[in-house]
């Protein structure tokens, strides 16, 4: 929102000066967008305050559990947990929805806290992952009812650690986090929170990316890949035709070529490759990478742009750790990725200039 904020501020100066916005329209303008809810230095301040506060809470209550008496405990419990939720209402009640969402959050840490500490107090010797199952649907039930975007977000959150912690004491894939991630997206999608997608995408890209680990004993990364790809080219098609899911389409192109990017990576460098089938997929994989920055430059995908860079440059380095001095001479591979990067340079100035004459035209 900040970044959003200041170029739409230079914007507007720049088209007031050359006379297609007036000086009351572009103040209405900036005062619509200074009402818009966001990310800002008190949401951010305040979510971590209800963050170390739901801590410190727990870890007191949890130093000082066996010198209070056992109905105590489920009263300090309950009382704690309501707190938070009367915080809420006392805020929702001023319109300080920022501080709201803080206090919803920090209930949400305190129910956590009450689960575990409940079972700990009655001996119950349950599955750890079925108390972090019970917490994220207790958050994914006040995001909803509440209608607070950061407690959907602390629940897509649970989901991932919920799946990871049932992974890390089994071996093999948690197909339960799909029920949960699907809820939850669905959510996302009901209140229309934006960045809730991207977090979905990243939540869904990386259990994607763990099939390689955790199907046929850990030698599936071509599952990410082709699923990534898939995702990619399917989004790139329907990007441009149909304006309702434009804006989905670009944050599944990037994500869904992130996690195809992450099974190249463990197909390069984790199994073990010959240096003919390294050399094919290292080209393989420049030619992916040089294709999606070039669409990020064509379809004005920062985000896809961006990757594609930083996606480049990991490939780059881990290649020539991996073969300096064996496939290749250093001086000949600096000479080739420099010849690479050139032409991209020289075809990224030319569409840039091609895009700078289409709309001066």
């Amino acid at each position: 929102m900040w970044g959003y904020q200041r170029r739409l501020a230079r914007d507007l100066e720049r088209w007031s000066k050359a006379g297609w916005v007036s000086a009351e329209t572009a103040d209405m303008i900036r005062a619509d967008v200074a009402r818009t809810p966001g990310l800002s230095l008190p949401g951010v301040l305040a979510m971590l305050a209800s963050i170390l506060l739901g801590f410190a809470v727990m870890s007191f209550v949890a130093a000082h559990w066996e010198e209070i008496p056992r109905l105590a405990r489920l009263g300090l419990l309950f009382a704690l947990l309501w707190t938070g939720y009367l915080a809420a209402a006392f805020f929702e009640a001023r319109d300080m929805r920022i501080f709201r969402d803080a206090a919803i959050v920090a209930a949400l840490a305190v129910f956590g806290a009450t689960i575990m500490l409940i079972s700990q107090m009655f001996h119950i010797d349950g599955n750890p992952p079925d108390g972090i199952l019970m917490w994220w649907i207790g958050a994914l039930g006040a995001g909803v009812i509440l209608r607070s975007n950061p407690a959907l977000a602390f629940a897509m959150v649970l989901v991932c650690v919920w799946s990871g912690v049932w992974m890390s004491e089994r071996s093999g894939t948690h197909w339960p986090f799909l029920i949960g991630w699907v809820l939850v997206t669905a959510a996302f999608a009901w209140q229309r929170w934006w960045p809730g997608a991207h977090l979905s995408a990243l939540a869904l890209a990386g259990f994607v990316v763990s099939l390689g680990y955790t199907l046929t004993q850990g030698h599936a990364h071509v599952v990410p890949v082709v699923a990534g790809l898939s995702c990619a080219l399917l989004a790139a098609a329907v990007e441009k035709r149909h304006d309702m899911v434009s804006d989905s389409a670009r944050i599944l192109i990037i994500y869904a070529s992130a996690a195809a990017f992450a099974g190249l990576l463990a197909l390069q460098f984790i199994e073990h490759t010959s240096a003919r089938e390294l050399a094919g997929l290292a080209a393989a994989t420049l030619l992916l990478l040089l294709a999606l920055i070039w669409h990020g430059l064509e379809s004005r995908n920062r985000g896809a742009l961006w990757l594609g860079y930083v996606a480049f440059s990991i490939e780059i380095f881990a290649l020539y750790v991996k073969t300096v001095g064996t496939l290749l001479d250093t001086s000949l591979f600096f000479l080739i990725a420099g010849l690479i990067l050139a032409g991209l340079a020289a075809f990224a100035w030319r569409l840039h200039k091609r895009q700078l004459h289409e709309v001066t035209a």
